[in-house]
């Protein structure tokens, strides 16, 4: 018998959510619509709530706010749930919900130990109510990284060192995490992009794939069910502040070892679908607030998943920005990538807003005014807005797919794509004219499509594990196998693979705007041609660790790539180069031709600050080419850094063993490129 002393009292409007006071505890809800609403208490999520306190709407409601105040101590940890009732079918006077302000979450702490799926009398998820643990933050600072400076890392926490070659105390969590920052350090980034970490369940598909005979994953974690609570199944410690102690350590590490935190967050749809998904919290709590829905009270689908929220809403409006700012402020995070933002761009009917009020509220916030916002610039209904997401153009950067698909289009050989190539190697000045190229977040792969490798080894997705017949995930991958589909032991093949390689890297790092890259393209790892692994946690996902040496060679090329671009001003520019920064030159080292058909491409980049020139040429043809270095002052000699058609260590060369070329003849193999320096006196 549980012996739980307490008073109940009005309680406050504000702050939404819990909030601990001197004498007890405030709940506040809001729900435009509900007719009642109960607090119930649990022992544990797999027993009967020992408490049920209903509200009073005379006492306990201001306005559209439900609000009741606990006077009590607590001496160990509970949850809690609201019931509301109301007019809307959604609405169920008998169903547990999860408090959208919730900011721990009472849930599983292993992962993949699957329960039942939520229903009336043991909901699978509640908020934690006991007071957090106090956070030393020390001295710690954000680390002040220029936009024009970011290296961005897009990773799992999860995926990072699961496998169990990573030989870290913590696999699989924040805290693992911690152990691999010198790794970070030594490969060059300066920001880490993470994979959703707010509270999902990797378990929504509760029954293996009947036609795999496995377990099937929301591995990726575009499924939020709270959008404050940190992952619990990425804490180490099954205490009940775990996740969020320990992903306050992960951010503090971080930022000692000067690197940005940027979250991936999902605020574009939720875990609950649409009429036949689970009731877990938004959608009982106050369904047509939160959601957008059509003439005929259905969910409206911009998102792919279901449903879509109600982002212009007044109401989501506020809870956005609560959001944002909490992981800024309690939880000192630098920044966000957010998940399908065009959906923010959507009005309450699903209209194309021009000025969208919660794009204007994010832009022009104060406590977020030094943040990092990154948007993924399209809807999977249609709306795609690379180059013209948001009108306050210098506070958002974007995914600028265009720059991935050109560069792959372009280094595979594909024909007249040379001008938009030289386009965007100069940071897309047709697509953010408005800006300068930090608007760009340029990307060859990402955590969704074929990783780095996959992109040379397979022409077709190969997605069959997935158990949907392969017709899950793009067809337009803009992909070559150079030759074969998959694994081969042709050593043509795989040195022109690992030509190709090089090639996409040192377009990458030698083009303005910022450079993302995906974890584990450094080793060159393979998910076997599956283009779409969101519900895979095994080694198609996993940092392969013993695979850094196996794949040594193309590791060292892909670091000396990034330091070499980090020890290089005139790569990291904060606005568009003019002609008297970059000459762009043809194969006779004069003035390139735009309308002759070649997939030849070149250009000279004035190096002010290094005092230098650079010299940068891509022959994406299927034949050798026999190119004309251009002569500079005093006849000097240039010095070879990168020739891709060379083996290993002779692709890169370090500073002071770089090779001089004396002849202003250059023969370059298909597929391949050089760089070369000059030193000017």
């Amino acid at each position: 018998m549980n012996t739980f002393n307490y008073k109940v009292g009005a309680g406050s409007p504000f702050p939404l959510g819990v909030t601990w006071q001197q004498d007890g505890v405030n709940f506040s809800l809001v729900s435009s619509k509900a007719s009642s609403v109960i607090l119930a208490l649990f022992d544990s999520p797999t027993n009967q709530p020992f408490i049920e306190l209903s509200l009073d709407p005379l006492l306990n409601k201001t306005g559209d706010i439900w609000h009741l105040f606990l006077a009590t101590t607590l001496s160990k940890p509970l949850g809690y749930a609201y019931k509301v009732g109301g007019p809307d079918k959604y609405f169920d006077a008998f169903s547990y919900l999860l408090d959208p302000y919730a900011k721990a979450v009472i849930s599983p702490k292993i992962w993949g130990a699957r329960r039942q799926a939520p229903n009336k009398d043991h909901p699978l998820f509640l908020g934690l109510l006991y007071p957090e643990e106090k956070f030393d933050w020390e001295d710690d600072k954000k680390p002040q990284i220029s936009h024009k400076n970011l290296i961005i890392y897009e990773m799992h926490v999860r995926g990072f060192t699961q496998h169990p070659s990573s030989q870290v105390k913590a696999p699989g969590t924040y805290l693992g995490m911690i152990e691999k920052i010198p790794y970070l350090q030594q490969l060059g980034i300066n920001a880490v992009e993470l994979l959703p970490i707010q509270e999902f369940n990797e378990c929504e598909y509760p029954f293996p794939h009947l036609s795999l005979q496995k377990n099937l994953f929301q591995y990726w974690g575009y499924s939020s069910i709270n959008f404050f609570a940190p992952m619990n199944r990425y804490a180490f410690s099954l205490a009940p502040w775990a996740a969020l102690q320990e992903f306050k350590k992960m951010v503090k590490a971080f930022h000692k070892a000067g690197i940005a935190v940027i979250l991936d967050i999902v605020l574009n749809h939720t875990n609950e679908g649409n009429e036949d998904g689970p009731l877990t919290s938004f959608k009982g709590i106050d369904c047509n607030t939160y959601y957008l829905k059509d003439k005929e009270n259905r969910f409206m689908n911009f998102t792919g998943c279901g449903n879509t929220f109600n982002t212009n809403h007044p109401i989501l409006q506020h809870f956005i920005l609560d959001v944002l700012r909490y992981w800024v402020v309690e939880m000192r995070v630098d920044g966000f990538r957010f998940d399908l933002a065009s959906i923010f761009n959507r009005g309450m009917q699903g209209e194309v807003l021009e000025t969208a009020p919660i794009v204007e509220a994010i832009s022009y916030d104060p406590v977020l005014s030094q943040t990092i916002l990154i948007a993924e610039p399209w809807d999977a209904a249609g709306l795609y807005q690379v180059g013209t997401f948001s009108p306050k153009k210098n506070r958002w950067s974007e995914w600028n797919a265009l720059y991935r698909d050109t560069v792959r289009r372009f280094i595979k050989g594909t024909p007249y794509t040379k001008d938009l190539f030289a386009s965007r190697l100069a940071g897309s000045q047709d697509i953010y004219s408005f800006h300068s190229p930090l608007s760009s977040i340029n990307f060859i792969t990402a955590h969704d499509g074929f990783t780095l490798y996959d992109l040379v080894a397979y022409n077709h997705k190969h997605n069959l594990e997935n158990g949907e017949n392969n017709q899950d995930g793009t067809n337009q991958n803009e992909s070559w196998n150079c030759g074969l589909e998959g694994p081969t032991e042709d050593l043509h093949i795989n040195d022109l693979r690992e030509r190709q390689l090089r090639n996409f890297h040192l377009a990458l790092m030698m083009s303005q705007g910022i450079p993302m890259l995906q974890m584990g393209d450094e080793y060159a790892h393979t998910k076997k041609g599956n283009n779409n692994t969101w519900c895979q946690d095994n080694e198609l996902n996993w940092f392969l660790w013993d695979k850094l040496q196996e794949n040594a060679a193309f590791y060292r090329f892909y670091r000396l790539m990034i330091k070499f671009r980090k020890q290089t001003p005139a790569l990291q520019q904060g606005r568009f180069l003019n002609e008297q920064d970059i000459f762009w030159r043809g194969t006779d080292g004069e003035k390139i031709e735009w309308d002759k058909e070649t997939q030849f491409l070149a250009f000279t980049l004035l190096a002010r600050e290094e005092n230098a020139i650079l010299y940068c040429a891509f022959n994406a043809q299927n034949i050798p080419q026999t190119i004309f270095i251009p002569m500079l002052e005093k006849a000097q000699c240039w010095q070879l850094i990168i020739n891709t058609a060379n083996p290993s260590p002779y692709d890169f060369y370090e500073e002071g063993q770089e090779p001089w070329i004396e002849q202003p003849l250059l023969q370059m193999p298909a597929f391949s490129a050089v760089l070369l320096k000059k030193k000017l006196n």
